[in-house]
């Protein structure tokens, strides 16, 4: 009833997994919030490929797992960071990701919003390449039927010179987009590469470029997504927000209360940690809709351990902890990731991360959850 886990200090220690999962139930459209998650890609194992290669999509297990999510009631973020975008996956298999996921959220009526990047460029840019690439990835989204998302762009950062050139190319793309977009912010601690962006490394005169361009065309945003792991930081942006734009909490951190709110307003949610707390989130969101916060928090505060362990730094490899998960509840038949990620956390990691989900019933069939905990186990040489 019990595996040996490792206990840090060379050792092992038995642990008995949990033998039920968490009961929770599918329902109604949610009515207080908007949720997103950002989904992770499966990787196709038997590829020959190599840590440079494109990467190798199991598009069947993929879709899969997107219409799990969306059969609990959330919203899929998609091509996003979590699904290694600019980490395995590049643009060519973004693009295809982004057309097979619409398509397949148009099948089933599923929320879906996708990023637009500039990934397509692989050196050094210029400004008007800069946009040309954002251009061309924003009438791909658009073609898909998908609401789009604007990323940070790494070529951006590198090319801008100053404020002016965020303020030049984003209401450029405002004022050709379709429909109203989401702008993401996301911060060098989950891409080192963004360090400045808004122009700026001081975040008070980021933020207020960020606003600056969101106050030019609140018409054109319909909300932001603010990952910068700084609960206060988000809260101060959306009081600022212009009336109707809507602030995604992107905090892997402290979602729980920013999703409840304040007196003065509360966070929508456009979370990767979303991807192995679907279920669990959904239910926490059902309950939010009845008006009960502390139900809400009595549901989702204990999950924050989990994530701030899987976000831990370098927090950029948090997406090996997600596709473990994922690997462990049954949503895919290998622990395998594009760009062989999965490697990038150690035993230990894992060993934590399979505990603290088992502890809040996160895996729909325990048993196969620990089998599979033994097999990882076995290949770093620990037995049972």
């Amino acid at each position: 009833m019990t595996i040996q886990l490792p206990d840090g200090q060379g050792g092992l220690r038995a642990y008995e997994p949990r033998r039920e999962p968490l009961a929770v139930t599918t329902g109604s459209p949610f009515t207080s919030r908007t949720v997103f998650s950002a989904a992770h890609v499966v990787a196709d194992p038997f590829a020959d490929t190599t840590p440079d290669s494109p990467a190798a999509v199991d598009w069947d297990a993929t879709l899969a797992f997107r219409r799990h999510l969306w059969s609990h009631g959330l919203g899929v973020a998609e091509a996003m960071d979590t699904a290694q975008r600019g980490m395995g996956l590049d643009w060519a298999g973004a693009a295809e990701l982004i057309r097979r996921s619409a398509a397949e959220a148009k099948s089933v009526g599923g929320l879906i919003a996708c990023g637009v990047g500039t990934d397509q460029l692989t050196g050094p840019a210029s400004l008007d390449e800069v946009r040309a690439a954002y251009e061309e990835q924003l009438a791909l989204v658009e073609e898909s039927g998908a609401q789009a998302i604007l990323m940070a762009s790494r070529a951006l950062a590198a090319a801008a010179k100053g404020p002016e050139d965020y303020l030049e190319i984003y209401g450029h793309l405002l004022r050709q987009a379709t429909e109203p977009v989401v702008l993401h912010w996301l911060g060098p601690m989950f891409d080192p590469a963004l360090e400045g962006y808004w122009g700026s490394s001081d975040l008070d005169a980021a933020t207020d470029t960020f606003l600056e361009v969101i106050a030019a065309h609140p018409d054109k945003v319909d909300g932001i997504k603010v990952s910068l792991l700084e609960a206060q930081r988000e809260i101060d942006i959306r009081r600022r927000l212009p009336q109707g734009v809507r602030c995604y909490t992107g905090d892997d951190f402290n979602y729980p209360e920013l999703i409840a709110g304040d007196e003065k307003g509360f966070s929508h949610a456009l979370l990767g940690i979303f991807d192995p707390l679907g279920p669990l989130a959904a239910e926490a969101v059902r309950v939010l809709d009845t008006g009960n916060t502390e139900g809400f928090r009595e549901l989702l505060d204990p999950t924050v351990e989990l994530s701030r362990h899987l976000f831990q730094a370098p927090t950029r490899f948090y997406k090996t902890g997600v596709v473990f998960l994922a690997w462990l509840a049954g949503h895919q038949s290998h622990f395998t990731m594009v760009g062989g990620l999965q490697s990038a956390r150690s035993l230990p990691h894992f060993t934590r991360a399979y505990e603290l989900a088992d502890g809040l019933g996160l895996f729909p069939d325990p048993k196969l959850a620990e089998e599979r905990m033994k097999n990882l186990l076995a290949l770093y040489g620990v037995a049972q």
